[in-house]
């Protein structure tokens, strides 16, 4: 028998002296796994608010902003997936208290990864959404084209400067900017709301917020994926949107099949945040797929 259901409530946690925000919604279940939730880049808890209302019925669910993003801190940081790696285990720990199923998109897919690969006794599962992390290269490259291959680098080293990395970000952190972004990754632009441009936008006002938009072009890649699976044994859902246009899903899942061939995988008519466009599908499938677990 659970207690009745508490309204979504969000909090500060002190956490290397910075503070992380986080929600937490629905009754602890002895019986089942709590949710954690972790967004993309430039996204936030705010970003879950379609899943949490569903989940809250069933589940004990947390949602927490990354270091940098949302209303959590933005320091001037090296990030990288082994910060928040370690965020996310000590949030488990120290918060929540009992291992997690981690329910990821992008960014945050990859974050969930690495704390099921390097910190298992935190997690009791993955799902992840349209997982953003590199492979390591098992084919050749291509020979780039050499004209095109030294403007790229022209390109890099000049967004590497604080000018013209500041002057990006003022750019790409407008309003109509982050519209005509999620009109391309986004397949139901009914989704595209005035509220979740507002909920995009208010972060990347806080202090700090373009030196973390800066710290993507400094920051060397993570383990790679191929890694990472080869050091989990926890279940793993793949949700995929297959019209994400920065990603071939067919392809890219079909390289998670092969380095995890346990995996169960769906793929959606969805863009890059199937969670937000698809709710409703994606709602059923991680309740299912966690009733399996804990049935």
């Amino acid at each position: 028998m659970t207690a009745a259901i508490a309204p979504e409530t969000g909090a500060y946690w002190q956490w290397r002296n910075q503070s992380i925000y986080y929600t937490r919604a629905g009754a602890s279940h002895l019986q089942r796994s709590p949710l954690l939730l972790i967004h993309g880049f430039g996204a936030s808890t705010d970003h879950w608010r379609k899943n949490i209302v569903e989940w809250r019925q069933d589940f004990e669910v947390w949602a927490i902003d990354l270091l940098g993003f949302g209303r959590s801190a933005k320091p001037d940081w090296q990030y990288s997936g082994n910060l928040w790696r370690d965020q996310l285990h000590d949030f488990i720990t120290e918060v929540i208290g009992r291992p997690a199923v981690l329910v990821g998109n992008s960014l945050g897919a990859y974050a969930c990864l690495c704390v099921a690969a390097q910190r298992p006794e935190s997690t009791q599962g993955i799902a992840l959404l349209n997982s953003a992390g590199p492979f390591s290269e098992t084919e050749p490259a291509p020979t780039p084209n050499p004209i095109q291959a030294a403007i790229a680098k022209f390109i890099r080293t000049l967004l590497l400067q604080p000018l013209p990395n500041w002057l990006l970000f003022q750019y790409v952190r407008r309003r109509s900017t982050i519209r005509k972004t999620l009109e391309k990754v986004y397949l139901n632009k009914s989704a595209i709301t005035d509220q979740l441009v507002e909920e995009i936008y208010r972060p990347s006002c806080d202090p700090g917020a373009a030196k973390v938009f800066a710290s993507v072009f400094k920051s060397a890649q993570g383990e790679k994926i191929d890694v990472l699976l080869t050091q989990m044994t926890c279940p793993l859902l793949m949700l995929w949107g297959e019209g994400d246009p920065w990603i071939n899903a067919r392809q890219r899942g079909a390289r998670f099949h092969r380095h995890y061939p346990q995996l169960t995988e769906h793929y959606l008519q969805a863009g890059h945040c199937p969670h937000d466009e698809a709710p409703d599908q994606v709602n059923a499938l991680v309740r299912d797929w966690i009733t399996s677990l804990n049935p």
